[in-house]
């Protein structure tokens, strides 16, 4: 049997984006198939997996989500087992996660609990998004799947192996993209007046939309609208007949985010008059808020401080999106950060988290859902 070692850095060589994580569900269908399958039952979900591990005397099932993604990233860690994929990287840490999973799945099955549990190895976290249309398919087609509590964990480059940080209720914001695309006239540059030029439409908007949090979100409330790419034009003598905003929205309260997108929506009707142009908004992926249940997560902290090999910290809400939001929306439960001691933070092309948070993170979560 292979080390989660190797399980993982043979995971790392095969980063795939979102619903085309092939190579990697058949790798992990190998390795779960190479188990004991005397209590497993396995389904597939487009490329996500679904294990469901039978206990002695179930009364409830006990959930662990995995994402399985890698990002569009050049990896440029020159480790020895780099991604082969060229152009991708596993950059957020999946390839952690998902061995993580592994490996727990592994001592459950070898040593059932009296619970049932369910492994839920999630495609498409990074985008477009896989937990909502996941949840809503073992809601019509496996109800008998769907766990009673839910618990995920993800990689932070920021603390050392051993650490765990979480907090009760709101971990992490509402997120949305934004795709801003203003279509007008080209024309030459000597003939202004018989163009809609949509490089001034755009920076227009662009400015207007920076005063969306300071003049319409309520100053004791937090969110982000950030634009972080504009395109617009060919050459230097031809007037743009198209422009192209990208950015992101971030908010810490579900209705707010609701606000923003209205006064987005507002400023590019106000745009569509003011430069006699066509504006089309696409809000691309959006993730509902991680909200911890508090009770679940109170306890959690209360059995990491009892953990001699574990350092708990209750940390602060962050900026930061998790499609697992769509799991705590209707399943009770909690995702904590664990400690990878990375100079590099996420989504950077030189990542490289600590292995030996698997040996440590294995026998944790074994022992806490033992607890439970």
């Amino acid at each position: 049997m292979k080390t989660l070692q190797q399980i993982r850095r043979e995971l790392h060589q095969i980063p795939e984006t979102g619903f085309q994580e092939f190579k990697t569900q058949a790798y992990l269908l190998e390795e779960i198939h190479a188990l004991n399958q005397q209590r497993l039952t396995i389904v597939k979900w487009r490329t996500g997996i679904v294990v469901h591990v039978k206990g002695l005397n179930p009364n409830k099932t006990i959930g662990w989500r995995t994402d399985m993604d890698g990002l569009p990233i050049s990896e440029q860690t020159s480790l020895s087992f780099q991604s082969t994929h060229e152009g991708y990287m596993h950059a957020c840490g999946h390839d952690i996660h998902m061995t993580v999973a592994l490996g727990l799945l592994r001592q459950i099955n070898q040593s059932p609990i009296n619970d049932s549990m369910v492994f839920l190895f999630q495609p498409a976290e990074e985008g477009p998004g896989g937990a909502l249309p996941m949840r809503e398919w073992l809601k019509k087609h496996h109800q008998d799947l769907l766990p009673d509590v839910i618990l995920a964990f993800h990689v932070a480059p920021e603390y050392p192996v051993g650490t765990i940080a979480t907090r009760p209720g709101l971990l992490f914001a509402n997120t949305s993209e934004l795709f801003i695309d203003l279509h007008g006239v080209e024309g030459h540059a000597a003939f202004p007046h018989r163009t809609k030029d949509m490089t001034i439409a755009a920076a227009s908007l662009l400015m207007q939309l920076q005063t969306i949090v300071s003049r319409s979100i309520n100053p004791l409330d937090s969110a982000v609208v950030t634009i972080g790419k504009m395109t617009s034009g060919t050459v230097q003598n031809i007037i743009s007949g198209h422009a192209r905003l990208e950015g992101t929205i971030r908010t810490m309260d579900a209705k707010t985010m609701l606000t923003v997108k209205n006064r987005i929506e507002a400023l590019c009707r106000a745009t569509e008059i003011a430069f006699e142009c066509k504006v089309e908004i696409d809000y691309g992926s959006g993730y509902y808020q991680v909200f911890n249940t508090p009770e679940i997560t109170s306890e959690f902290l209360s059995f990491a401080k009892l953990d001699a090999s574990t350092v708990s910290i209750q940390c602060d809400a962050a900026m930061t999106g998790e499609d697992f939001g769509f799991f705590l929306q209707e399943i009770p439960g909690l995702l904590f950060w664990a400690g990878v001691d990375s100079s590099y933070g996420l989504h950077n092309a030189k990542l490289n988290p600590d292995e030996k948070v698997i040996d440590y993170l294995v026998p944790f979560a074994e022992s806490y859902i033992r607890s439970l």
